[in-house]
């Protein structure tokens, strides 16, 4: 879908890649939004704003640009849904039948094999590879040169490390962070950070009584 501009939720680094992949898209005008920005900063001639419209103009559409993954998913509620833009780079591959769900981004390089699903408000990153039939649920974020495996389910809000592997077939839970470089061999369901080779959990995430699991 076309539009008229392009309301970029962030403006660090990865808000400034989303922009580069707007541009390539043929995206014609873009603003990004940051509490912090000062008066008259601005990227690649393109302004940052400080205080966010409460309605955008007509024919503009909005993308959350926060690298981390619960930012991203409180800034999809932001604005209508329907103002919601998907981003997916020229550069990128898509099998046949894979879907790319609204807010989210498929960067350079990347490629998603055939039926593969990515949900809302997911980044997939520059040289990621999502093989066939695996699932990317909401928010979750497979970074550069990452690999997810065939048949693979990737929960809510998860982080895959920059060059992480995920073997076929695994199952990673919400609220899991996959250090870089690892290799998944076995599903990981229990919130955490994990690492190595294979993937094992270097803690568990804190829960609300504040005791780890």
């Amino acid at each position: 879908m076309s539009h008229a501009g392009l309301l970029i939720l962030g403006f660090g680094g990865h808000a400034r890649s989303v922009a580069d992949i707007a541009l390539c898209s043929g995206m014609p005008c873009l603003r990004f939004y940051d509490v912090n920005a000062r008066v008259g900063e601005q990227f690649n001639d393109f302004p940052a704003i400080a205080i966010l419209p409460k309605v955008l103009p007509d024919g503009w559409a909005f993308l959350p640009a926060a690298g981390d993954n619960d930012a991203r998913e409180q800034q999809l509620g932001w604005f209508a849904a329907d103002r919601l833009a998907t981003l997916i780079s020229p550069r990128a591959y898509l099998g046949i039948m894979a879907k790319v769900g609204a807010g989210s981004l498929v960067a350079h390089s990347a490629h998603l094999g055939p039926a593969v699903q990515v949900g809302r408000g997911a980044i997939i990153n520059t040289g990621a590879i999502v093989d066939h039939e695996s699932t990317i649920d909401d928010c979750s974020h497979v970074s550069v040169g990452a690999t997810v495996a065939g048949r693979c389910r990737i929960g809510r809000r998860v982080m895959i490390g920059a060059g992480a592997i995920v073997r076929d077939g695994r199952c990673i839970g919400d609220d899991i962070i996959i250090g870089a470089g690892a290799v998944v061999v076995s599903d990981l369901l229990q919130p955490g950070v994990y690492a190595g080779v294979p993937a094992r959990p270097l803690r568990w995430a804190s829960t609300k009584d504040g005791v780890r699991r």
